[in-house]
């Protein structure tokens, strides 16, 4: 019998280990794609460039990950995915090292690129395996777990980065991700079972998913919020120090804040998205995020931002939990290219969002961050709407 084989025929006490593995990657990969917004000011500052200059470290990165994922999927097809993961997270920790040591500014730009690789292919990758892990009845909950890791990254990665970056500088916190990163290629070398291997997909299964409206439009819908959201996600730290002339311990808190109803959003979605179905999840989150968006303006203090911040927060992690689940749900053949597909989506929104939110900034239009990403989350509620309606009609 398999290794798979066995896991699927274990008793179902609790997540299996290697579902913790996979959560701690996640934490990992979400901790070093939001070390960049942490630490924003301070790599601003000692390097010398402007703070839009410095936001294309995200706006280059995101698109790495978006073109990286779908073409990615297609190479890694035939690995064993205990080999695959592991090594990406070593690929993590080395790249961020060397991120860590970057000279300049124009060294840690094509170093940062290459850094974000791994998150193309683990976050993704993991999920897509993860049907073949746990029983077909508890695979929308599993997926949905190994992204708390997310939202984890959120209440303690992104905090203590900013807070590392802000006191010690962002050289250190590039370190800190180094080191978790090899941490965690450890534990995934030892949790996951070998000989899992997804089945390859063909170039049949790629026009299908293409061709799929329900698909396509729900993988719309993540460009479209991620790009709501990064339009002010990626410049928390200026936005803290020129409107609420907050320093690195504020804007550590603040995030701290919001990985914390991240997170209650997240185990929230985990325990209720079989009862209210994917679709309205969906729905659900998005439209919190939009409403903190609606009333950003209303926080003039740290603490003001941060309660009007709560129902962005409660939305953020959880929405992609949900979408994930959506589109496994649509087509679980497909599976594979859609979790890709959706992965390059999201950081394709937050690479539209960076650079939306850089020209803002450039023309001094600061005030104007918030509305722009409420556009964009009203535009992912229509689509999502629209996804809803042909996800019904393909049933």
């Amino acid at each position: 019998m398999s290794s798979t084989a066995t896991l699927e025929a274990a008793p179902r006490a609790g997540n299996p280990p290697v579902l913790w593995a996979l959560l701690a990657g996640n934490f990992v990969i979400g901790t070093g794609v939001m070390v960049v917004p942490g630490t924003l000011n301070d790599i601003s500052t000692s390097l010398a460039v402007p703070v839009a200059t410095a936001g294309q470290l995200m706006t280059a990165g995101a698109l790495l990950m978006c073109l990286g994922a779908p073409l990615l999927a297609a190479v890694v097809a035939g690995w064993d995915r205990r080999q695959l993961l592991a090594l990406s997270m070593a690929w993590y920790a080395l790249l961020h090292l060397a991120c860590a040591l970057a000279p300049s500014f124009a060294w840690l730009l094509p170093l940062r690129v290459l850094a974000l690789v791994p998150p193309a292919v683990f976050t993704p990758q993991a999920a897509a395996c993860v049907g073949l892990l746990v029983p077909g009845a508890q695979r929308g909950r599993a997926i949905t777990f190994i992204f708390v890791g997310w939202s984890l990254a959120s209440v303690l990665g992104m905090p203590l980065a900013a807070w590392v970056g802000g006191t010690l500088g962002w050289r250190w916190a590039f370190g800190l991700v180094a080191v978790v990163s090899l941490l965690s290629a450890a534990w995934v070398w030892r949790a996951m079972p070998q000989g899992v291997r997804p089945p390859a997909l063909s170039a049949q299964d790629w026009q299908a998913t293409f061709r799929s409206r329900a698909l396509m439009t729900t993988c719309l819908v993540t460009v479209l919020y991620a790009a709501g959201q990064f339009v002010l996600f990626s410049y928390f730290a200026p936005y803290f120090k020129q409107k609420l002339d907050s320093g690195p311990t504020a804007l550590s808190l603040y995030f701290l804040s919001f990985g914390v109803f991240g997170l209650l959003g997240n185990v929230l979605m985990t325990r209720y998205i079989d009862r209210l179905g994917v679709h309205r999840s969906v729905m659900i989150a998005v439209g919190l995020m939009a409403l903190s968006l609606a009333a950003y303006p209303l926080g003039t203090t740290p603490w003001l931002a941060a309660l009007v911040t709560v129902p962005w927060a409660l939305g953020c992690f959880s929405s992609n939990s949900a979408q994930q689940a959506r589109l496994v749900g649509i087509a679980p053949p497909l599976a594979a290219a859609s979790v890709a597909l959706n992965s390059s989506a999201m950081y394709a929104g937050q690479a539209i969002g960076a650079a939306v939110g850089g020209w803002l900034i450039a023309r001094d239009a600061m005030d104007w961050l918030h509305w722009a990403g409420l556009a964009g989350l009203l535009a992912a509620m229509v689509a999502s709407a629209l996804a809803t309606r042909f996800a019904r009609r393909a049933t």
